[in-house]
């Protein structure tokens, strides 16, 4: 007969036919959970305080159904051992491990080759936490540059772009006082028009940030055009603009599927450009990479020389101590998969895209934006005629069946277009979307039965915008 609590001996365990769920410890076995919001009054066990983690983050979704993200969800067991060997070292002490600070340098190379700089040897660049760092890097180079001209007294620095910029660009802009003077979008353009663009420029602009994959709906902006239209500006006015290419997806898409599409340092007036290795550099979150076209580029002041840690050290970051395994896994992956390897993951995942979007297309309840032939991911709303339901009923019961599928509203000036977005990634197969449009096919009927669509509060939209 099992003791009742209050029987219970104080020296005496309790008894369990479960191993570990009954084990003892300071909370009472399993029947307790520990304090939340102060820390415990007494160590746990390992196992104890593993399975607690491990249970609650259970109630999570699941990330390689996360249609949302940009972000990496899949890579290789070897790359994961590579980043447990690594997550130890601490990438700014490029003195203590020189190898890793090497593998940093190489990365760097390598985008310098891939991204077209005149003189790959010049180019210059580090990683970074990811592309909001690097966003930020590249606007202070792109502030300092300009400061450097000799602007009036009390004159305000501006910067232009998009109104479907990541939020990172807002964030630069008021972090460092800059005015964001951005182009809306029209109609059925959906980001930056370059001729816009350029009337928006004066002789207190630092910069034109142009964006290689629209986090809205998945498409390029035309960089190239960009370029020409501030190239004509020069011309009429003097003023030399440069640009920024923010290519936080499409820097490591359009280089192996779009090579004859010109957005990198083939233009002269790109100074600078940033992607973001954790994705689709195919590496687990979080590392980014900041390039510059050469020295000039990159004002010798902002760059720091650190005596620390028995070493003198560059260093040009937001960001001190952080760990040096996504690096690593940068660099496995770029010799694991070379040009041929990223073509073909690049055009698998475009392939995976783009028949989606042809099937979602064929149920005639929605209408494509963009079909994914661009970066691997395209943006649909509901049809003309489609009243019972909107994009963010769909979105609500696609969580049902486990997909993480972000309904939004667009920017100014089309607040009135709301859309649905499938970012398709590595790891994402034909068979996964097979069943994507399957469970969506399922529920379209009950959908077309309701009244009217959910009430819902006109503010919020699901996450999206990674």
């Amino acid at each position: 007969m099992p003791l009742h609590k209050g029987s219970q001996k104080p020296d005496e365990r309790p008894v369990s036919v479960n191993p570990f769920f009954g084990e003892a410890n300071p909370v009472g076995g399993m029947t307790e959970a520990p304090p939340k919001h102060r820390l415990p009054d007494a160590p746990l066990p390992p196992t104890t305080a593993y399975q607690l983690v491990h249970d609650e983050l259970m109630l999570d979704g699941n990330s390689r159904l996360n249609l949302a993200t940009f972000v990496t969800t899949w890579m290789e067991p070897q790359a994961g051992v590579l980043m447990a060997e690594c997550r130890d070292k601490n990438m700014i002490d490029k003195d203590e491990y020189p190898r890793t600070a090497e593998l940093e340098r190489r990365c760097v190379a390598m985008l310098a080759d891939l991204w077209n700089a005149p003189d790959p040897s010049a180019a210059v660049g580090c990683s970074t936490t990811g592309s909001s760092e690097a966003c930020m890097l590249a606007g202070m180079a792109l502030k300092r540059r300009w400061s450097k001209r000799n602007p009036a007294p009390g004159a305000r620095p501006n910067l232009v772009m998009g109104v479907n910029v990541q939020v990172c660009w807002d964030k630069f802009c008021n972090f460092w006082e800059v005015e964001a003077r951005q182009v809306p979008m029209e109609g059925d353009r959906f980001h930056l028009d370059p001729e816009a663009a350029a009337a928006l420029c004066d002789e207190n602009t630092i910069g034109v940030v142009g964006i290689l994959g629209s986090t809205f709906d998945g498409s390029y902006e035309p960089i190239a055009d960009l370029c020409a239209a501030l190239d004509a500006l020069q011309e009429r006015t003097g003023l030399d603009i440069p640009v920024h290419v923010d290519a936080a997806s499409g820097g490591m898409v359009a280089p192996f599927l779009d090579e004859d599409l010109v957005w990198d340092f083939r233009l002269p007036r790109v100074a600078s450009i940033n992607t973001s290795g954790h994705k689709y550099g195919l590496v687990y979150p979080g590392v980014g990479w900041a390039l510059w076209r050469d020295k000039e580029a990159l004002p010798e002041e902002l760059v720091f020389r650190v005596n620390y840690l028995g070493g003198d050290m560059p260093t040009f970051a937001l960001n001190f101590s952080r760990p040096g395994a996504q690096v690593v896994a940068q660099y496995y992956t770029f010799l694991r998969l070379g040009r041929e390897g990223y073509r073909a993951v690049q055009q698998t995942t475009r392939d995976v895209a783009m028949s989606i979007a042809e099937r979602v297309a064929a149920l005639d309840d929605f209408r494509l934006l963009t079909r994914g032939d661009e970066l691997p991911v395209f943006a649909f709303t509901t049809a003309p005629g489609v009243a019972a339901y909107d994009v963010f009923d769909v979105s609500r019961r696609m969580r049902e069946s486990g997909w993480l599928l972000p309904a939004y509203t667009f920017p100014p000036n089309r607040e009135d277009l709301s859309v649905l977005r499938v970012v398709c990634r590595n790891g994402f197969s034909a068979d996964l979307a097979d069943l994507f449009v399957e469970d969506l096919t399922r529920l379209l009927p009950e959908l077309r039965r309701q009244p009217r669509p959910w009430t819902r509060d006109k503010e919020a939209a699901t996450g999206f915008h990674h």
